[in-house]
């Protein structure tokens, strides 16, 4: 009898991918992500309200308003009738922003079949009950597999074709355990593998959820500091300790540690904090930079995610007794109308604490009435 040595890697099971998925949003990360399953050699329809993209999706291959110049794969339908999308969809993915998610899973909730799997890919907390995303669904859908996808992702270059990772995650029932490739993650995920989009399955969905609605909060911040003058020890520090952030939120809510330092987690955070392609560290830069928030963007009506996350993320920590310093700090400055030197001078001026939070230290620190002084005079 030949033995396998020692170490040897297991022997890659068959996951079955969805052979027709409906996508509902046709922004620019909905494209792109329909796009990404037809490369996959899936069957997608892709849903959107608006005639005119929907037109030019159909007749020109292209989004001209959302990913302009991009070639979207033949074979990709598109639609205005919500029905018509999932009719026959063996699954569905939700791809609208987390302020319309409630009406439009409401929506859907009148015409998918029963037992049709939803990812959802909107980020964020609701405001009003400090829901997750995947329990507003749950909510508004019934009984029915619900999951998220999420990861360090824009738009234009996964539609591009660039190498991308995400993470797809749905909870794991005890037959998902014993047969993982059968699972409904895992069939998500084959689903959407392609020669560039490489996805990795989880069953950790609160963790998942926390890294993709607190990541856009610290991305501001980042964004801030960059635009009053700060470089990359700044930046560095803050993706650093609102990863901590996170890690406390996610682990109250009962996710996982290891799952914020992943693709959902530190990727996703790493990625919005240090690209100005994010809406929420371009909107922090250019406040950093003294400009009025109706100013920014050109005066455009531009939606930030992190400026709702601000206050939904900070309450839901309020309501678990947990402190978030730096998100605290974002909110402050956005809804609070705080200056943006003095906020951040008081969070640099905090007690010395210990990075392992088991050693609950706190220290009174030495030079905070500097730090106060000088940082808020430097960011004036």
């Amino acid at each position: 009898m030949k033995l396998e040595p020692l170490g040897a890697s297991p022997v890659p099971q068959i996951a079955c991918p969805y052979a027709s998925l409906a996508v509902l949003g046709a922004g620019s990360w909905g494209t792109a992500l329909a796009a990404t399953a037809r490369n996959a050699g899936v069957a997608v329809t892709l849903w959107g309200r608006s005639d005119n993209t929907i037109q030019t999706i159909t007749t020109r291959h292209e989004n001209t308003r959302y990913l302009p110049g991009v070639t979207l794969p033949k074979g990709l339908m598109a639609t205005t009738d919500m029905a018509a999308a999932v009719q026959g969809a063996e699954a569905v993915v939700l791809v609208v922003p987390s302020s319309q998610l409630r009406e439009v899973a409401r929506q859907l909730a009148g015409v998918i079949a029963p037992g049709t799997p939803v990812a959802v890919c909107a980020k964020g907390i609701e405001r009003d009950t400090g829901l997750l995303m995947t329990q507003i669904a749950e909510a508004e859908l019934g009984p029915r597999p619900v999951g998220v996808l999420s990861g360090p992702t824009f738009a234009r270059e996964t539609a591009l074709g660039h190498p991308t990772a995400a993470t797809v995650a749905f909870p794991f029932s005890y037959a998902d355990r014993i047969s993982p490739e059968e699972s409904t993650a895992a069939r998500f995920a084959v689903s959407f593998s392609t020669e560039a989009f490489r996805t990795y399955v989880s069953d950790d969905v609160t963790g998942v959820e926390i890294g993709g609605a607190v990541k856009n909060v610290i991305a501001i911040a980042c964004g801030m500091m960059t635009g009053a003058g700060f470089a990359e020890n700044t930046r560095a520090a803050l993706i650093t300790r609102g990863l901590d952030e996170m890690m406390q939120l996610a682990v109250a809510l009962g996710g996982r540690r290891e799952t914020l330092t992943g693709l959902s987690g530190l990727g996703d955070l790493s990625l919005t904090c240090s690209s100005l392609t994010s809406r929420n560290m371009a909107l922090g830069e250019q406040l950093g930079r003294g400009i009025a928030r109706g100013d920014c963007f050109e005066g455009r009506p531009v939606v930030v995610e992190g400026e709702h996350n601000a206050v939904s993320v900070t309450d839901l920590a309020g309501r678990l007794g947990l402190a978030m310093p730096i998100c605290e700090a974002v909110r402050a400055i956005v809804v609070g109308g705080r200056p943006i030197g003095e906020t951040f001078a008081e969070l640099w001026a905090r007690p010395i604490e210990s990075e392992v939070r088991a050693m609950e230290l706190c220290l009174d620190h030495p030079a905070s009435d500097k730090a106060v002084a000088a940082l808020a005079q430097r960011m004036a």
